[in-house]
Protein backbone atom coordinates (compact mmCIF):
# COMPACT_ATOMS: atom_id res chain seq x y z
CA UNK A 1 0.00 0.00 0.00
CA UNK A 2 1.44 3.28 -1.01
CA UNK A 3 1.09 6.36 1.31
CA UNK A 4 -0.65 8.60 -0.77
CA UNK A 5 -3.49 6.10 -0.63
CA UNK A 6 -4.00 7.23 3.11
CA UNK A 7 -5.36 10.63 1.98
CA UNK A 8 -2.69 12.14 4.00
CA UNK A 9 -2.74 16.51 4.33
CA UNK A 10 -0.23 17.43 1.24
CA UNK A 11 2.28 18.75 3.09
CA UNK A 12 2.82 15.72 5.47
CA UNK A 13 2.95 13.79 2.61
CA UNK A 14 5.69 16.36 1.14
CA UNK A 15 7.61 15.55 4.07
CA UNK A 16 7.10 11.60 3.64
CA UNK A 17 8.01 11.55 0.27
CA UNK A 18 11.06 14.00 0.73
CA UNK A 19 12.62 11.12 3.49
CA UNK A 20 12.10 8.68 0.58
CA UNK A 21 9.16 6.69 1.82
CA UNK A 22 7.09 5.20 -0.52
CA UNK A 23 5.23 2.45 0.66
CA UNK A 24 3.62 1.21 3.91
CA UNK A 25 4.46 -1.86 5.98
CA UNK A 26 2.10 -4.47 7.33
CA UNK A 27 1.97 -3.04 10.95
CA UNK A 28 1.12 0.76 9.23
CA UNK A 29 -1.52 -0.52 6.99
CA UNK A 30 -3.47 -2.38 9.51
CA UNK A 31 -2.55 0.46 12.72
CA UNK A 32 -2.97 4.14 10.66
CA UNK A 33 -6.83 3.68 9.82
CA UNK A 34 -7.70 2.04 13.37
CA UNK A 35 -5.91 5.90 14.66
CA UNK A 36 -7.15 7.85 11.66
CA UNK A 37 -10.50 6.45 13.07
CA UNK A 38 -10.40 8.02 16.32
CA UNK A 39 -10.53 4.86 18.23
CA UNK A 40 -7.81 3.42 20.47
CA UNK A 41 -5.75 0.58 20.02
CA UNK A 42 -2.92 -1.53 21.58
CA UNK A 43 -0.92 -2.99 18.80
CA UNK A 44 1.96 -5.97 19.64
CA UNK A 45 4.11 -5.72 17.05
CA UNK A 46 8.03 -6.85 17.02
CA UNK A 47 11.06 -4.52 16.33
CA UNK A 48 12.01 -3.06 12.97
CA UNK A 49 7.77 -2.88 11.84
CA UNK A 50 7.82 0.77 11.24
CA UNK A 51 5.70 1.48 14.42
CA UNK A 52 7.14 4.63 15.09
CA UNK A 53 5.65 6.17 11.93
CA UNK A 54 2.25 3.82 11.88
CA UNK A 55 1.37 6.19 14.81
CA UNK A 56 3.31 9.16 14.10
CA UNK A 57 1.44 10.01 10.93
CA UNK A 58 -2.20 9.34 12.08
CA UNK A 59 -1.19 11.48 14.72
CA UNK A 60 0.34 14.36 13.03
CA UNK A 61 -2.40 14.26 10.21
CA UNK A 62 -5.12 14.14 12.55
CA UNK A 63 -3.64 17.66 14.32
CA UNK A 64 -3.30 19.17 10.81
CA UNK A 65 -6.94 18.34 10.04
CA UNK A 66 -8.48 18.59 13.50
CA UNK A 67 -8.93 21.73 15.58
CA UNK A 68 -6.66 21.88 18.50
CA UNK A 69 -5.36 24.57 20.75
CA UNK A 70 -1.82 25.98 19.99
CA UNK A 71 -1.42 26.89 23.64
CA UNK A 72 -2.08 23.03 25.19
CA UNK A 73 -0.34 20.20 24.75
CA UNK A 74 -2.01 18.01 22.24
CA UNK A 75 -0.50 15.00 22.07
CA UNK A 76 2.34 13.18 24.47
CA UNK A 77 4.23 9.57 23.55
CA UNK A 78 6.38 8.49 26.38
CA UNK A 79 8.92 5.91 25.67
CA UNK A 80 11.50 4.16 28.27
CA UNK A 81 14.78 5.43 27.11
CA UNK A 82 16.72 8.86 26.37
CA UNK A 83 17.84 7.32 23.28
CA UNK A 84 14.40 6.04 21.95
CA UNK A 85 12.74 9.57 22.24
CA UNK A 86 15.45 11.39 20.35
CA UNK A 87 15.10 8.96 18.05
CA UNK A 88 11.33 9.30 17.26
CA UNK A 89 12.45 13.07 17.73
CA UNK A 90 14.76 12.86 14.75
CA UNK A 91 11.85 10.91 12.73
CA UNK A 92 9.26 13.12 13.48
CA UNK A 93 11.32 16.39 12.45
CA UNK A 94 11.82 14.74 9.03
CA UNK A 95 8.39 13.79 8.31
CA UNK A 96 6.92 17.22 9.91
CA UNK A 97 9.29 19.16 8.12
CA UNK A 98 6.73 20.95 5.54
CA UNK A 99 3.88 21.44 8.58
CA UNK A 100 3.72 23.72 11.12
CA UNK A 101 3.46 21.51 13.84
CA UNK A 102 5.97 22.01 16.48
CA UNK A 103 6.90 19.23 19.12
CA UNK A 104 9.82 18.88 21.70
CA UNK A 105 11.73 15.90 23.39
CA UNK A 106 11.55 15.54 26.90
CA UNK A 107 14.20 13.37 28.82
CA UNK A 108 16.97 13.60 31.52
CA UNK A 109 20.53 14.05 31.66
CA UNK A 110 21.04 17.16 29.71
CA UNK A 111 21.73 20.84 31.44
CA UNK A 112 19.66 23.74 33.18
CA UNK A 113 19.61 24.93 29.94
CA UNK A 114 17.59 21.89 28.15
CA UNK A 115 14.95 21.75 31.43
CA UNK A 116 14.37 25.56 30.99
CA UNK A 117 13.77 25.09 27.12
CA UNK A 118 11.90 21.93 27.60
CA UNK A 119 9.82 24.29 30.70
CA UNK A 120 9.14 26.94 28.25
CA UNK A 121 7.35 24.62 25.55
CA UNK A 122 5.29 22.78 28.32
CA UNK A 123 3.86 26.02 29.85
CA UNK A 124 3.49 27.31 26.69
CA UNK A 125 2.27 24.38 24.38
CA UNK A 126 3.58 22.11 21.93
CA UNK A 127 1.93 19.55 19.86
CA UNK A 128 3.55 17.09 20.22
CA UNK A 129 6.16 15.88 22.88
CA UNK A 130 7.44 12.93 23.11
CA UNK A 131 9.04 12.33 26.75
CA UNK A 132 10.41 9.56 29.52
CA UNK A 133 8.55 8.91 32.57
CA UNK A 134 11.02 10.63 35.24
CA UNK A 135 11.72 13.96 33.34
CA UNK A 136 7.88 14.19 32.61
CA UNK A 137 7.28 13.88 36.25
CA UNK A 138 9.76 16.26 37.36
CA UNK A 139 8.27 19.34 35.51
CA UNK A 140 4.67 17.67 36.25
CA UNK A 141 5.70 18.16 40.07
CA UNK A 142 6.29 22.03 39.06
CA UNK A 143 2.36 22.46 38.09
CA UNK A 144 3.26 24.44 34.78
CA UNK A 145 2.29 21.80 32.40
CA UNK A 146 -0.34 22.66 30.09
CA UNK A 147 -2.05 18.96 29.58
CA UNK A 148 -5.96 20.22 29.53
CA UNK A 149 -6.32 20.28 25.93
CA UNK A 150 -4.20 17.00 25.75
CA UNK A 151 -6.55 14.59 22.58
CA UNK A 152 -3.69 12.01 22.01
CA UNK A 153 -1.51 9.57 24.06
CA UNK A 154 0.79 7.10 22.89
CA UNK A 155 2.99 4.66 25.04
CA UNK A 156 5.43 3.41 23.21
CA UNK A 157 7.70 -0.07 24.02
CA UNK A 158 5.22 -0.50 27.18
CA UNK A 159 6.75 -3.54 27.56
CA UNK A 160 10.14 -2.16 28.56
CA UNK A 161 8.52 0.47 30.73
CA UNK A 162 6.72 -2.16 32.82
CA UNK A 163 10.27 -4.05 33.16
CA UNK A 164 12.09 -0.59 34.07
CA UNK A 165 9.45 -0.07 36.66
CA UNK A 166 7.88 2.74 35.25
CA UNK A 167 4.44 1.30 36.65
CA UNK A 168 3.63 3.56 38.93
CA UNK A 169 5.53 6.62 37.14
CA UNK A 170 3.01 6.04 33.78
CA UNK A 171 -0.29 5.84 36.18
CA UNK A 172 0.71 8.92 37.86
CA UNK A 173 1.54 11.11 34.60
CA UNK A 174 -2.18 9.74 32.93
CA UNK A 175 -3.80 11.00 36.52
CA UNK A 176 -3.04 14.64 34.65
CA UNK A 177 -4.58 13.68 31.49
CA UNK A 178 -8.23 14.23 30.34
CA UNK A 179 -10.14 11.28 30.86
CA UNK A 180 -11.60 12.17 27.03
CA UNK A 181 -8.56 11.27 24.74
CA UNK A 182 -7.38 8.61 22.13
CA UNK A 183 -4.50 6.11 23.82
CA UNK A 184 -2.42 4.05 21.83
CA UNK A 185 -0.23 1.26 23.18
CA UNK A 186 2.85 -0.41 21.67
CA UNK A 187 4.17 -3.47 22.89
CA UNK A 188 6.39 -6.30 21.58
CA UNK A 189 4.99 -8.30 24.14
CA UNK A 190 1.67 -8.47 25.54
CA UNK A 191 2.04 -9.90 29.19
CA UNK A 192 -0.80 -10.41 32.03
CA UNK A 193 0.89 -7.30 33.55
CA UNK A 194 0.45 -5.02 29.67
CA UNK A 195 -2.81 -6.00 29.63
CA UNK A 196 -4.12 -5.51 33.15
CA UNK A 197 -2.55 -1.56 32.61
CA UNK A 198 -4.39 -1.27 29.19
CA UNK A 199 -7.69 -2.16 30.72
CA UNK A 200 -6.76 0.93 32.99
CA UNK A 201 -6.11 3.70 30.84
CA UNK A 202 -7.57 2.27 27.28
CA UNK A 203 -11.16 2.45 26.24
CA UNK A 204 -12.95 -0.49 23.69
CA UNK A 205 -9.50 -0.53 22.03
CA UNK A 206 -9.09 -2.18 18.38
CA UNK A 207 -5.98 -5.15 18.76
CA UNK A 208 -3.44 -5.84 16.29
CA UNK A 209 -1.29 -8.51 16.35
CA UNK A 210 1.64 -8.21 14.03
CA UNK A 211 3.89 -11.12 14.56
CA UNK A 212 4.69 -12.82 17.81
CA UNK A 213 7.76 -11.70 19.44
CA UNK A 214 10.66 -13.79 16.93
CA UNK A 215 13.35 -12.96 14.68
CA UNK A 216 12.66 -11.93 11.40
CA UNK A 217 13.27 -15.12 9.01
CA UNK A 218 15.92 -12.98 6.83
CA UNK A 219 18.00 -13.10 10.08
CA UNK A 220 20.95 -15.60 9.36
CA UNK A 221 21.58 -17.00 13.25
CA UNK A 222 24.82 -18.52 14.09
CA UNK A 223 26.61 -19.51 18.31
CA UNK A 224 29.79 -20.18 18.63
CA UNK A 225 31.03 -22.26 21.36
CA UNK A 226 34.16 -20.68 23.32
CA UNK A 227 35.76 -20.30 26.60
CA UNK A 228 35.37 -16.73 28.04
CA UNK A 229 39.17 -16.04 27.34
CA UNK A 230 38.25 -16.61 23.52
CA UNK A 231 35.88 -14.25 22.73
CA UNK A 232 38.31 -11.37 22.28
CA UNK A 233 40.09 -13.34 19.44
CA UNK A 234 37.78 -14.41 17.79
CA UNK A 235 35.48 -11.26 17.35
CA UNK A 236 38.93 -9.73 16.16
CA UNK A 237 39.06 -12.38 13.46
CA UNK A 238 35.33 -12.26 12.53
CA UNK A 239 35.71 -7.74 12.01
CA UNK A 240 38.59 -8.72 10.34
CA UNK A 241 37.33 -10.97 7.88
CA UNK A 242 34.18 -8.46 7.62
CA UNK A 243 35.49 -5.14 7.95
CA UNK A 244 33.80 -3.81 5.29
CA UNK A 245 30.50 -4.20 7.35
CA UNK A 246 28.32 -2.35 9.75
CA UNK A 247 28.45 -4.17 12.81
CA UNK A 248 26.88 -3.81 16.49
CA UNK A 249 28.53 -5.96 19.12
CA UNK A 250 26.19 -6.07 22.27
CA UNK A 251 27.65 -6.74 26.09
CA UNK A 252 25.74 -6.99 28.88
CA UNK A 253 27.67 -5.25 31.20
CA UNK A 254 28.98 -1.39 30.86
CA UNK A 255 32.51 -2.81 32.02
CA UNK A 256 32.77 -5.48 29.23
CA UNK A 257 31.86 -2.69 26.72
CA UNK A 258 34.27 -0.13 27.79
CA UNK A 259 37.40 -2.87 27.89
CA UNK A 260 36.49 -4.39 24.46
CA UNK A 261 35.97 -1.17 22.92
CA UNK A 262 39.93 -0.07 24.31
CA UNK A 263 41.06 -3.68 22.87
CA UNK A 264 39.65 -2.58 18.97
CA UNK A 265 40.47 0.93 19.01
CA UNK A 266 44.38 -0.53 20.16
CA UNK A 267 43.53 -2.99 16.90
CA UNK A 268 42.76 -0.16 14.60
CA UNK A 269 39.05 -0.71 13.96
CA UNK A 270 37.20 2.06 13.33
CA UNK A 271 34.59 1.33 16.80
CA UNK A 272 33.19 3.80 19.55
CA UNK A 273 30.99 2.24 22.45
CA UNK A 274 27.30 3.78 23.87
CA UNK A 275 26.36 3.22 27.90
CA UNK A 276 24.79 4.80 30.32
CA UNK A 277 28.23 6.22 31.63
CA UNK A 278 28.76 8.38 28.47
CA UNK A 279 27.07 12.44 28.22
CA UNK A 280 24.16 12.44 26.24
CA UNK A 281 26.08 14.80 23.66
CA UNK A 282 28.45 11.86 23.40
CA UNK A 283 26.08 9.13 22.75
CA UNK A 284 24.18 11.26 20.08
CA UNK A 285 27.22 11.94 18.17
CA UNK A 286 28.20 8.61 18.17
CA UNK A 287 24.93 7.05 16.88
CA UNK A 288 24.73 9.75 14.05
CA UNK A 289 28.18 9.21 12.91
CA UNK A 290 27.40 5.21 12.68
CA UNK A 291 24.00 6.03 10.96
CA UNK A 292 26.42 8.31 8.45
CA UNK A 293 28.74 5.52 7.90
CA UNK A 294 31.65 7.22 9.28
CA UNK A 295 31.55 4.49 12.12
CA UNK A 296 31.22 0.88 11.21
CA UNK A 297 31.36 -0.74 14.49
CA UNK A 298 29.22 0.37 17.51
CA UNK A 299 29.96 -1.71 21.32
CA UNK A 300 26.95 -1.18 23.21
CA UNK A 301 25.02 -2.54 26.69
CA UNK A 302 21.20 -3.18 25.97
CA UNK A 303 20.33 0.57 25.90
CA UNK A 304 20.76 -0.02 22.25
CA UNK A 305 18.74 -2.97 21.90
CA UNK A 306 15.18 -1.50 21.44
CA UNK A 307 13.84 1.24 19.44
CA UNK A 308 16.92 2.76 17.53
CA UNK A 309 16.30 2.86 13.97
CA UNK A 310 19.47 2.58 12.30
CA UNK A 311 18.99 1.28 8.41
CA UNK A 312 21.07 -1.42 6.97
CA UNK A 313 23.34 -3.08 9.88
CA UNK A 314 24.93 -6.19 8.90
CA UNK A 315 26.18 -8.28 11.57
CA UNK A 316 25.20 -8.06 15.11
CA UNK A 317 27.11 -9.71 17.47
CA UNK A 318 26.36 -10.76 20.92
CA UNK A 319 29.67 -11.15 22.74
CA UNK A 320 27.09 -11.86 26.07
CA UNK A 321 24.49 -14.10 25.93
CA UNK A 322 21.17 -11.99 26.95
CA UNK A 323 19.18 -12.06 30.09
CA UNK A 324 16.61 -13.72 28.37
CA UNK A 325 14.87 -14.16 25.25
CA UNK A 326 13.31 -11.14 24.44
CA UNK A 327 16.51 -8.85 25.02
CA UNK A 328 18.04 -11.45 22.49
CA UNK A 329 15.27 -10.71 20.22
CA UNK A 330 15.68 -6.89 20.04
CA UNK A 331 19.43 -7.16 20.00
CA UNK A 332 19.30 -9.31 16.61
CA UNK A 333 16.88 -7.37 15.28
CA UNK A 334 18.81 -4.32 15.08
CA UNK A 335 19.82 -6.01 11.70
CA UNK A 336 17.91 -6.95 9.25
CA UNK A 337 15.50 -4.28 8.99
CA UNK A 338 12.91 -3.06 5.82
CA UNK A 339 14.20 -5.25 2.70
CA UNK A 340 17.40 -6.37 3.80
CA UNK A 341 19.02 -9.37 4.97
CA UNK A 342 21.21 -10.05 7.97
CA UNK A 343 23.64 -11.84 10.22
CA UNK A 344 23.28 -12.31 14.61
CA UNK A 345 26.67 -14.05 15.74
CA UNK A 346 26.20 -15.33 19.62
CA UNK A 347 29.20 -16.03 21.78
CA UNK A 348 28.64 -18.90 24.39
CA UNK A 349 30.69 -19.47 27.26
CA UNK A 350 30.34 -22.55 29.62
CA UNK A 351 28.36 -20.73 32.15
CA UNK A 352 26.26 -19.18 29.54
CA UNK A 353 25.05 -22.27 27.92
CA UNK A 354 21.66 -22.81 30.33
CA UNK A 355 20.69 -18.88 29.30
CA UNK A 356 20.90 -19.76 25.50
CA UNK A 357 18.92 -22.74 25.99
CA UNK A 358 16.09 -20.81 27.21
CA UNK A 359 16.45 -18.66 24.31
CA UNK A 360 16.30 -21.68 21.96
CA UNK A 361 12.84 -22.63 23.82
CA UNK A 362 11.66 -19.26 23.01
CA UNK A 363 12.57 -19.13 19.50
CA UNK A 364 11.48 -22.77 19.05
CA UNK A 365 14.55 -24.19 17.62
CA UNK A 366 18.14 -25.03 17.96
CA UNK A 367 20.80 -22.47 16.89
CA UNK A 368 23.36 -23.43 14.24
CA UNK A 369 26.34 -24.12 16.43
CA UNK A 370 29.71 -22.58 14.08
CA UNK A 371 32.68 -24.04 14.09
CA UNK A 372 35.42 -22.23 16.32
CA UNK A 373 38.60 -21.27 14.51
CA UNK A 374 41.31 -24.49 15.34
CA UNK A 375 44.07 -21.80 15.79
CA UNK A 376 42.19 -20.56 18.66
CA UNK A 377 42.38 -23.72 20.20
CA UNK A 378 39.88 -26.81 21.83
CA UNK A 379 36.58 -24.90 22.11
CA UNK A 380 34.35 -26.51 25.18
CA UNK A 381 31.09 -28.81 23.94
CA UNK A 382 27.35 -27.69 24.09
CA UNK A 383 26.10 -29.34 26.89
CA UNK A 384 23.68 -27.04 28.55
CA UNK A 385 21.62 -28.39 31.59
CA UNK A 386 18.51 -27.21 30.32
CA UNK A 387 18.80 -28.34 26.64
CA UNK A 388 15.51 -28.88 24.99
CA UNK A 389 14.14 -32.46 23.43
CA UNK A 390 15.71 -32.43 20.14
CA UNK A 391 18.32 -29.92 20.55
CA UNK A 392 22.21 -29.67 18.98
CA UNK A 393 22.57 -28.46 16.23
CA UNK A 394 20.60 -26.85 13.02
CA UNK A 395 19.78 -23.71 10.86
CA UNK A 396 18.60 -21.05 12.08
CA UNK A 397 17.69 -18.72 9.27
CA UNK A 398 15.85 -17.58 10.25
CA UNK A 399 8.33 19.62 11.81
CA UNK A 400 8.37 21.67 11.89
CA UNK A 401 9.02 24.52 9.25
CA UNK A 402 7.67 26.66 11.76
CA UNK A 403 8.73 25.78 15.20
CA UNK A 404 7.16 27.82 18.08
CA UNK A 405 10.04 27.06 20.14
CA UNK A 406 13.70 26.43 20.30
CA UNK A 407 14.07 23.30 21.63
CA UNK A 408 11.33 22.31 18.74
CA UNK A 409 12.08 19.87 15.63
CA UNK A 410 12.44 21.88 12.45
CA UNK A 411 14.43 23.04 9.57
CA UNK A 412 13.27 25.72 7.53
CA UNK A 413 10.38 25.82 5.36
CA UNK A 414 11.58 24.85 1.76
CA UNK A 415 11.86 21.42 0.02
CA UNK A 416 15.22 19.51 0.52
CA UNK A 417 17.10 19.34 -2.79
CA UNK A 418 17.91 15.75 -2.10
CA UNK A 419 16.09 12.79 0.14
CA UNK A 420 18.02 12.38 3.19
CA UNK A 421 20.44 9.50 2.55
CA UNK A 422 20.91 5.98 3.88
CA UNK A 423 16.69 5.51 4.33
CA UNK A 424 14.65 2.64 2.87
CA UNK A 425 11.57 3.47 1.19
CA UNK A 426 9.93 2.12 4.41
CA UNK A 427 9.55 4.53 8.01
Amino acid sequence: MYFHEFDFDDDLLDGIDAMGYTTATPVQEQVIPIILSGRDLIASAQTGTGKTAAFLLPTMQNLLTHTHDAHQINSMIIVPTRELAVQIAQTLEGMSYFTNISSIAVYGGGDGASFALEKKALSSGADIVICTPGRMIAHLNMGYVKLEGLKYLVLDEADRMLDMGFHDDIEKIISFLPKKRQTLLFSATMPAKMRNLAMKILHDPAQINIAISKPPEKIIQEAFVVNEDQKVPLIKMILEKRKTETVIIFCSRKQNVKTLTQVLKRSKFSVEEIHSDLEQDKREQTLLDFKNRKLKILVATDILSRGIDVEDIDLVINYDVPNDGEDYIHRIGRTARAATDGTAYTFISPKEQNRFVRIEELLGHPVTKAPVPEELGPAPQYTPKMRRPGGGGGHGHSGGGKPRHGHHSGGGGKRPSQKPAGRSNRP
